[in-house]
């Protein structure tokens, strides 16, 4: 999505390190105008910043002058560290290490498959900074709901055994490490049991020809929200990633109400 008419303001590229040691990739440029409102993008699983959905968000904030962070957890993209180490806990607080380094204000976090869990989580511990989310494809408690649940009791019983199961991956020719730290971690952080005290809008995109995330769970998504102010656009024909030009057009037509509201 990019533009060759398009001159960003200064956009920072660098790493922080994360208080576990790793170093992190961000890119992040601070708000131009008041308020002080900074769109941060969190990634999926194995995915990082370089993607469309991450550069359309700092492109379309940066061209109305607000902020924005992008960040690769620890073991994805250009930040140090092995994916197979990770967690939902290290990979949150990557995020929020970011976010607390590097902005100030508002905030719009932008959250694509595991990364609208993580949003979600995110928003929970910052409920004063939140001004709303705009979710793709969200796939809170996945590690349980769509690997866990879905595996059968002998890869079960290897991860128990070995700590690891290796699984073909759709979008990598390397298989995808399912640890067995990944799983009992994520336990301690699953939300889609209750109700969520979030109360920023919050918009969600899902595809209904999505293979990885059931467009229903999105639909359950908006019932636990505590938020009133919730919508939820399904894409009939859109795929997990959502990242076609008619997706890309429509993520950011969900991302000019926060701009012109907060």
């Amino acid at each position: 999505m990019s533009d060759p008419d398009f001159t960003p303001a200064f956009i920072r590229t660098d790493w922080l390190t994360a208080a576990h040691g790793a170093r992190l990739y961000y890119q992040y440029c601070p708000p131009q105008l008041s308020p002080h409102r900074t769109f941060v993008w969190l990634s999926g699983f194995r995915s990082d910043i370089s993607g469309a959905k991450a550069q359309l968000v700092l492109e379309h904030a940066l061209r109305r002058g607000d902020g924005a962070l992008l960040v690769d957890y620890s073991g994805h993209g250009r930040s140090a560290g092995d994916f197979a180490d990770g967690t939902i806990s290290l990979w949150l607080a990557d995020a929020l290490a970011a976010i607390k380094a590097l902005t100030q204000g508002p905030l719009i976090l932008v959250g694509s498959s595991m990364g609208g869990w993580i949003a979600l989580l995110a928003a929970l511990r910052l409920p004063a900074r939140i001004a709303g989310l705009a979710l793709v494809a969200p796939a809170p408690d996945f590690t349980e709901r769509l690997i866990w649940r879905a595996f059968p009791d002998e890869i079960r019983a290897a991860i128990l055994r070995d700590g690891v199961y290796c699984r073909p991956s759709a979008y990598d020719p390397a298989p995808t490490p399912i640890t067995r730290a990944l799983i009992e971690d994520a336990r301690q952080h699953l939300i889609m049991d209750n109700s969520i005290p979030i109360h920023a809008p919050v918009r969600i995109l899902h595809g209904q020809q999505d293979p990885d995330v059931p467009w229903a769970q999105s639909l359950e998504l908006v019932e636990r929200l505590a938020s009133t102010d919730v919508r939820l656009t399904l894409i009939k024909d859109g795929d997990h990633r959502l990242s076609r030009p008619e997706d890309l057009a429509l993520l950011r037509l969900t991302l000019d109400p926060f701009i012109d509201n907060v």
